[in-house]
C-alpha cells in the first residue's frame, strides 16, 4: 500500500513535464532488470539516453520516486532516459547491485540502437545510493575499458561507507539521515566492514587513491545540511584532480532527499542537470 501510494504521488509531481513512459526488461547476470523508458514526444531523430539510478540506502526498491526526475530530464532534454530497477540488499549484498548496474549499462550502449536510441550519446546518473552506484558504473566502465560515458551525475551520493552515519556531522541539529538509518542501510548492504573500503562503495575513502585520469566527467551535487554533504565535496575535489570534474554544486538550505518532497528546489537542481545533459550529448 505505501509503495503504490508512493507511486501515484510521484506520477503527480511535476505535471508539466508529460512523457510517456513503458517498460522493458535487461537481462543481467542474477535475473532481468525491469526498466522504465521514458522517452519524449515527437523525437524525430535517435535520441541520447540517460542510465537512471534511484536511491534508497541500495535496500528500498523505490524505482517509481525517481518518476518526476525521469519526466523532466527527458522532457528537458529530448534524450531517453532509463530508470532502473536494480537488485537490492539484503538479498543482493554488495558487489551484486554495482555490476549489474554496470551490465544493464553495457546492455544499452550495444543494444541501444535496436530500440532507435543513440547509445555512442550515453550518460548515467542517480540520487542518494542511486548516484554511489552511477559513481561504481562509472569507474567500472573506466577499468574495462567499457562504454564511453559522456557524463555521470551524482545527486547526494553516499561515497564513503567506511565512516559510519554517527560520525558525519550536519550543519543543522537533526538532519534527515540518522545514524540508525545508516547502521540499518550499511549493514545490509555491506555486513563485512572491511568491503566497506572497495572503491565501489567508497570512492572518496582514504583507501581509494589509484589515478583516475581518464574517468567519465561528473557533475557532482550535494544539500547544504546533509551528512553526505562532506564526502561529496571531498570526491568532487578528487575528479578535479583528475581534470574530471564538470562542476560542483551545494543546494542551499537543503538536506538529504530534498527534491522528494520540495518542488521548487526540484525544479531548479532538475533543470541545473539537464542543462548539463544537453552539454555532454550535444552532437
Amino acid at each position: 500500500m505505501a509503495a503504490a501510494g508512493l507511486e501515484r504521488r510521484a506520477r503527480r509531481r511535476l505535471p508539466e513535464y508529460d512523457v510517456p513512459v513503458h517498460s522493458l526488461e535487461v537481462p543481467t547476470s542474477i535475473g532481468p532488470v525491469r526498466v522504465g523508458v521514458y522517452r519524449p514526444r515527437d523525437v524525430d531523430e535517435s535520441p541520447a539516453v540517460h542510465v537512471n539510478f534511484h536511491g534508497g540506502g541500495y535496500v528500498l526498491a523505490i524505482t517509481a520516486i525517481d518518476d518526476p526526475i525521469c519526466r523532466t530530464l527527458a522532457a528537458l532534454t529530448g534524450s531517453v532516459v532509463l530508470n532502473v530497477d536494480y537488485a537490492v540488499a539484503p538479498r543482493h549484498r554488495f558487489p551484486a547491485p554495482p555490476h549489474q548496474a554496470y551490465e544493464v549499462v553495457r546492455w544499452v550502449a550495444d543494444h541501444g540502437h535496436e530500440h532507435g536510441w543513440d547509445s555512442s550519446r550515453l550518460t548515467v546518473g542517480g540520487q542518494s545510493a542511486g548516484g554511489g552506484l552511477a559513481a561504481a558504473v562509472a569507474r567500472l566502465a573506466f577499468e574495462d575499458d567499457g562504454p564511453a560515458l559522456a557524463l555521470q551525475v551524482l545527486h547526494y551520493p553516499p561515497l564513503d561507507l567506511t565512516v559510519p552515519v554517527s560520525q558525519k556531522r550536519s550543519l543543522v541539529a537533526r538532519p534527515v539521515l540518522r545514524p540508525w538509518m545508516g547502521e540499518v542501510y550499511d549493514t545490509a548492504y555491506a555486513p563485512d566492514p572491511a568491503t566497506r573500503a572497495d572503491r565501489l562503495v567508497s570512492p572518496a575513502g582514504a583507501a581509494d587513491t589509484a589515478d583516475l585520469t581518464g574517468i567519465a566527467p561528473a557533475v557532482v551535487i550535494a544539500a547544504e545540511y546533509d551528512v553526505l554533504r562532506d564526502e561529496a565535496r571531498r570526491y568532487g575535489d578528487r575528479l578535479r584532480g583528475f581534470g574530471a570534474l564538470v562542476e560542483y554544486r551545494e543546494v542551499p538550505g537543503a538536506d538529504h532527499g530534498y527534491d522528494v518532497s520540495d518542488d521548487l528546489r526540484a525544479r531548479k537542481t532538475y533543470a541545473f542537470i539537464a542543462d548539463h545533459l544537453r552539454v555532454a550529448t550535444a552532437r
